[in-house]
């Protein structure tokens, strides 16, 4: 008896990378340019969005937000929507989605990272410089959150 399993091949090409939305705000300048060195606390905020567009063609959206604040002014806000059309071959839902998850958001990252550096220092701000991500983690931990989200007991059981 044979025990072959059959890998099912992916194809991954990237038809089109674009910016889709952008927005810059620094609400306290220009005063905030003025009172020195100051150390601002960063929150980086990242979704991830994926739809169907036709066939084998799909388009994701890594949605990139960084908030720059001292205390509670907000010196700068930057929220950059950076998104490509995927053309992927691969008939196993789970593998796609993982596909779009981590492999389309890898290919997006450099290009939304390059805009919030532009962005930021136009903004008259030094450039943030965005670490990698281990997108491939993030899905996992998504994975793990909605298994246990699955297995929480509703409050409507009856008794």
């Amino acid at each position: 008896m044979s025990t072959e399993t059959k890998t099912e091949e992916i194809s991954l090409e990237p038809r089109k990378i674009f910016l889709k939305d952008v927005s810059f705000e620094s609400p306290g300048s220009p005063e905030i340019f003025t009172r020195g060195q100051v150390k601002p606390a960063i929150d980086l905020q990242l979704m991830l969005h994926h739809k169907l567009l036709e066939n084998q063609y799909h388009e994701v959206v890594l949605q990139i937000t960084a908030t720059s604040k001292v205390e509670d002014e907000t010196l700068f806000l930057v929220e950059v929507h950076q998104a490509g059309i995927f053309e992927i071959q691969c008939e196993d839902a789970a593998r796609l989605i993982m596909v779009k998850e981590i492999a389309c958001a890898n290919i997006l990252l450099p290009f939304a990272r390059e805009t919030i550096a532009d962005l930021v220092a136009k903004g008259g701000f030094p450039q943030l410089l965005i670490n990698p991500v281990n997108f491939e983690a993030l899905y996992q931990q998504n994975r793990q959150k909605e298994q246990q989200a699955s297995q929480t007991p509703t409050s409507d059981s009856i008794n």
